[in-house]
């Protein structure tokens, strides 16, 4: 597995945890070798940027995923001997404003922290969503095993 890591921001991060979490997700979700995704840390003015182009929102938000291929959870691509490795595609987080929206609404840490929307940005790479019920309870319910199931 290939994770590209960017921390572009100035909250303190362990990255290597995000890191390892990202792979341990992958290896869950049963994702060939060599599969390839990027998680880039920003702050509140870039990622209200990015949510402006990507979706036409105003505002930050707290992670951003950026598939590039539409999948369908529970059924990992393949890849095909020869061919370049899998580009699950981007997940941007901001630190700063999951920071700030967890103290404003007093969420509680193990709902709503980083860990948990590194694990959230990845399903939405899977094809993942939470738009409509039955969809997200199988997320909600995927983020929760995957997150006890970590080292």
């Amino acid at each position: 597995m290939n994770i590209f890591y960017c921390d572009e921001q100035d909250e303190p991060v362990d990255g290597q945890a995000i890191q390892d979490l990202a792979l341990h997700v992958l290896t869950a979700e049963h994702l060939p070798t060599g599969t390839e995704m990027s998680i880039i840390l920003v702050d509140a003015e870039q990622m209200a940027g990015y949510n402006e182009q990507f979706l036409d929102r105003s505002g930050p938000t707290d992670v951003l995923a950026l598939p590039l291929e539409h999948l369908v959870p529970g059924h990992p691509p393949r890849r095909v001997a020869n061919e370049p490795p899998i580009a699950l595609g981007d997940i941007f987080l901001c630190p700063d404003y999951i920071t700030r929206r967890a103290t404003a609404e007093r969420l509680d840490p193990g709902d709503y922290d980083l860990p948990r929307l590194v694990v959230h940005g990845i399903l939405h790479l899977l094809g993942y969503d939470h738009h409509e019920d039955d969809p997200a309870v199988l997320m909600e319910q995927r983020e929760d095993e995957l997150l006890e199931g970590r080292s």
